[in-house]
């Protein structure tokens, strides 16, 4: 088996909310379309911020860092 490396699992991520963001609507009607919209909303907000995350690995507890404070407004 491979050591496991988190930057490896952070590129995971970040490949996966790509792919929520490019991912086609399903041929879905009425309130199963407006789920469909939600779910994928949370799932690239998920993958999102775990592909921002920084990671450690420190004694085999896996140390995840994301900075969820606002970002400032560009002047």
């Amino acid at each position: 088996m491979n050591e496991f490396n988190p930057e490896d699992m952070i590129s995971r991520f970040r490949e996966r909310a790509d792919a929520v963001r490019r991912r086609g609507l399903p041929p879905v009607e009425g309130p199963d379309r407006q789920r469909f919209l939600q779910a994928a909303a949370i799932d690239f907000q998920d993958f999102a911020m775990l592909g921002d995350a920084s990671a450690r690995l420190e004694d085999g507890i896996l140390h995840l860092e994301i900075d969820l404070r606002p970002r400032p407004a560009a002047s």
